[in-house]
């Protein structure tokens, strides 16, 4: 399956990128999200599919998010790190 999609990156915090299918835009992102994440800015538009290299994540998470949730938050590396390391200990 591929998916437009667009992409946005938080401008309160680097690196840090939602991913979202084009058609629905930001509607499926919970508010205090948002919130957190800051006025989101288009950083660009992709078509996806699970083949398709990314630098950070497989592409098919990424789908699999936006269908499930209809989004997905690219957190930045250091954050990431950290964010693995408390659901290994969980």
């Amino acid at each position: 399956m591929t998916r437009i999609c667009q992409v946005f990156r938080s401008p309160l915090k680097s690196e840090m990128y939602l991913y979202v299918d084009k058609a629905e835009g930001c509607a499926r992102v919970p508010e205090p999200l948002l919130a957190r994440f800051g006025d989101p800015q288009p950083v660009l538009v992709l078509a996806l599919s699970e083949g398709r290299k990314l630098a950070r994540v497989a592409a098919a998470e990424v789908l699999a998010a936006i269908e499930a949730q209809g989004f997905f938050l690219q957190m930045p590396p250091a954050d990431a790190v950290l964010k693995q390391r408390e659901n290994a200990r969980d």
